[in-house]
């Protein structure tokens, strides 16, 4: 009896032991670990209060356990799902046909089993958020307040200079008012009726006393509207500065500054073709068909993140995407954007002329007549469109001038060493190694960048 109950309290302590192992397996895990290996391996097509691609993955860890599973299923679902799948795993067959048969990544090799612990606990666990987006929230706030008492200062100046102007005004009209008064007391003298007897007293006989000066003055008020018409044409289609209000708002700060997209990822057309193109709305849903709301930490001043957001879902009503059934309705509304960038139709400009070709030659250009290394570029396509990673509104950043064209092909080298050089003007460059001498500098102008039929056909 003695033995049994030995044996008896032996066995229940086992027992304990092994469930309490199997129960924290997943609590074994780092959550803040697990976090940044959600981040980067699993928020394409999760998020952990809502289904995307694939379900929330909020507490997985106890829906598999109702669903009689454990945690070294989820081990391997995660590890490898399509061998699960193969295996005839009834349960690892039935997510998937309840997910829309998308196949999961396989991340055998790619994740370890503490990984993959570490990011169970996460879902299960998720660490509080650190208060930075407060503290990015308060830096806007206290920079939207430091800019109030700015404006309130300078608005309290204007009015003590608009209080000041009126005063200086109202002295001037007194004394104005007083020198009236003394003319006509003098005009009532015998002195100044004989004086006014002998003056001209006429428009016609004051010209006529001076008409050279008449001439004259009426010769310099021509020559003055003549510029002045000359000087309006020459600034007809030039909109340097020109930033208008787009349909949905799209920082290219975020974009292309904070989360570092390079420009072609989006306009694909400019390595490519002539003109480097609008990007579709289907560009911007390979992205925020899972990002549909905005927690980065930049924030405009003036804007919050519920505004980012509400741009988002603008995309999803004109693209036509159901957010809670994660697919296209097929009911689209066109996007009505405002051009900016727009030559004449008598200009002829190639994009991909001079991002292929010219893009060193451009850039090496470009920062050889920057004093101020702040200026200096990095991607050929700031040299004509500014820097467009600092922009929230896009604005026309040059002035796209025939002038502006031409002093850029009389001082940009041309890049002898370009593969596309090479390639298709070996003869010209051995050519005008010869007429120039070897290691003189070949500028696009010797190359027939001056030459009218090349931009105008």
């Amino acid at each position: 009896m003695i033995s049994w109950r030995k044996h008896y309290k032996k066995g229940l302590i086992a027992i304990g032991l092994l469930l309490s192992t199997g129960a924290s397996v997943y609590a074994q895990g780092d959550p803040k670990k697990g976090q940044e290996l959600f981040k980067a391996n699993c928020t394409a097509c999760h998020a952990l209060d809502k289904k995307v691609v694939g379900p929330a993955l909020g507490g997985v860890v106890e829906k598999v356990k109702k669903d009689g599973q454990d945690v070294d299923w989820l081990h391997k679902w995660i590890s490898n799902n399509e061998k699960l799948r193969a295996s005839g795993d009834a349960y690892a067959n039935k997510i998937y046909e309840e997910n829309g048969k998308v196949a999961m990544q396989v991340f055998e090799g790619k994740l370890s089993d503490q990984d993959i612990d570490d990011i169970l606990e996460y879902t299960t666990n998720p660490p509080k958020e650190e208060p930075a987006a407060d503290a990015t929230a308060t830096e806007g706030a206290d920079v939207n307040s430091t800019a109030a008492i700015e404006a309130q200062k300078a608005q309290q100046l204007n009015s003590k200079i608009v209080i000041a102007a009126l005063i200086a005004i109202a002295g001037l009209l007194f004394w104005l008012l007083v020198k009236i008064r003394q003319l006509v007391k003098l005009q009532q003298t015998p002195e100044l009726s004989d004086l006014n007897s002998t003056r001209v007293v006429s428009y016609s006989a004051l010209y006529e006393k001076y008409s050279y000066v008449g001439k004259g003055l009426v010769g310099l008020l021509a020559l003055f509207a003549v510029y002045g018409v000359w000087n309006w044409l020459m600034w007809v289609g030039v909109y340097k500065g020109y930033a208008p209000e787009q349909p949905i708002y799209f920082s290219h700060k975020i974009h292309a500054g904070e989360n570092k997209i390079d420009c072609q990822l989006c306009h694909s057309g400019a390595k490519y073709g002539k003109v480097s193109e609008i990007p579709s709305l289907n560009v911007c849903m390979n992205c925020h068909r899972s990002i549909s709301e905005y927690k980065g930490k930049y924030i405009e001043p003036g804007k919050d993140r519920e505004f980012y957001t509400g741009e988002i879902k603008k995309i999803y009503q004109h693209v036509g995407w159901d957010e809670d059934k994660q697919a296209y309705t097929g009911k689209t509304e066109p996007v009505e954007w405002t051009r900016i960038h727009n030559m004449p139709d008598f200009v002829y400009f190639n994009h991909s002329q001079h991002v292929v070709a010219g893009e060193q030659a451009i850039i090496n250009s470009f920062n050889a007549k920057q004093k101020d290394a702040a200026n200096k570029i990095d991607v050929v396509c700031k040299a004509c469109h500014g820097k467009i990673d600092t922009m929230n509104v896009v604005q026309m950043a040059n002035n796209f001038t025939m002038g502006w064209c031409i002093e850029c092909h009389r001082t940009t080298e041309v890049d002898m060493n370009n593969g596309y050089n090479k390639e298709y003007f070996k003869n010209l460059h051995d050519k005008l190694k010869k007429q120039y001498g070897e290691g003189s500098k070949i500028t696009v102008d010797a190359i027939g960048g001056l030459e009218c039929g090349k931009c105008h056909y």
